[in-house]
C-alpha cells in the first residue's frame, strides 16, 4: 500500500470527504487544499442524468466566465485573406489557411481554439479526423464558425469557453485558476452551473444534475451541493 505524505494528510484533514459543500465554501477550501507550485486550473465535473447517446439529450453549449480562465488561449483563425488584418487586430496568435491547414496535416495542433468561417469549412472539414478528437473542431453552434471573427476572437480571448457532455454523462471545464480570489472562482463556477442548467433537455427525466465536484489539477475533489445550485 502507496504511503500518504504528510503535506497529503494535512491537505485530507482540511477536507471532510462525507460533506457536500457550498459553492461559496468549495471556492475557498480549494485554495487551501491545493499545495502545488505552480498555477494550477480549477475544474469542475458535473455529471447529468441524461443520455449523451442520443441527440434529443445532447448537452453542449458555450459560456463566457466573467473573470477568464486566467489562461492564455492559443488562437488560429483560418480565413480568406481579406479577413486577415480584422483577426490579426482581434488579437489571434496565428492567422491564415492552406499553409496551416498543410500544418496541422503534418500534426501540428499548438493551439487552443481555432476560428474559421462558412466559406472556408469545406477546407477545414477535411481535418475532422485530427481536429475532433482534441477538441478543435470549429463549430457554428460554438460561435467559432462565423463571417465575424475579429468578435469571435476577442470572445474566446476574453474567457469564452465551449463545453459538452462526453459519453459517461458528465461535463468537465476548467473555470478558474487556484491564483484567482474565492469569489471570482465562485462567480465564473456559478456561471457555467446556471448555463448547464438553462440547457437541460426536455427529453431529460428524472435527477437532471446528479453530482458536482470540483477539484484542482492536484488536488482531491470536492463534493458541492447540487440542491445548493439547483434551488438557487
Amino acid at each position: 500500500m502507496a504511503r500518504i505524505s504528510k503535506k497529503r494528510k494535512e491537505v485530507l484533514a482540511k477536507l471532510d470527504q462525507n460533506k457536500a459543500y457550498t459553492l461559496s465554501e468549495a471556492s475557498n477550501l480549494i485554495k487551501e487544499i491545493t499545495t502545488s507550485k505552480f498555477d494550477a486550473s480549477v475544474d469542475l465535473a458535473v455529471r447529468l442524468g441524461v443520455d449523451p447517446r442520443k441527440a434529443n439529450q445532447m448537452v453542449r453549449g458555450t459560456v463566457a466566465l466573467p473573470h477568464g480562465t486566467g489562461k492564455d488561449v492559443k488562437v488560429l483563425v483560418l480565413c480568406t485573406p481579406d479577413k486577415e488584418a480584422e483577426a490579426k487586430a482581434a488579437g489571434a496568435d496565428h492567422v491564415g489557411l492552406d499553409d496551416y491547414i498543410a500544418k496541422i496535416k503534418g500534426g501540428w495542433t499548438d493551439i487552443d481554439v481555432i476560428v474559421t468561417m462558412p466559406a472556408v469549412m469545406g477546407k477545414v472539414g477535411a481535418l475532422g479526423r485530427i481536429l475532433g478528437p482534441r477538441g478543435l473542431m470549429p463549430n457554428p453552434k460554438t460561435g467559432t464558425v462565423t463571417m465575424d471573427v475579429a468578435k469571435a476572437v476577442t470572445e474566446v480571448k476574453a474567457g469564452k469557453i465551449d463545453f459538452r457532455v462526453d459519453k459517461y454523462g458528465i461535463i468537465h471545464s476548467a473555470v478558474a485558476k487556484v491564483s484567482f480570489d474565492p469569489n471570482k472562482i465562485e462567480e465564473n463556477a456559478n456561471e457555467l452551473l446556471s448555463t448547464i442548467l438553462k440547457l437541460k433537455p426536455v427529453a431529460a427525466k428524472g435527477t437532471y444534475v446528479k453530482s458536482i465536484y470540483m477539484s484542482s489539477t492536484m488536488s482531491p475533489s470536492i463534493q458541492i451541493d447540487a440542491k445548493s445550485i439547483v434551488n438557487a
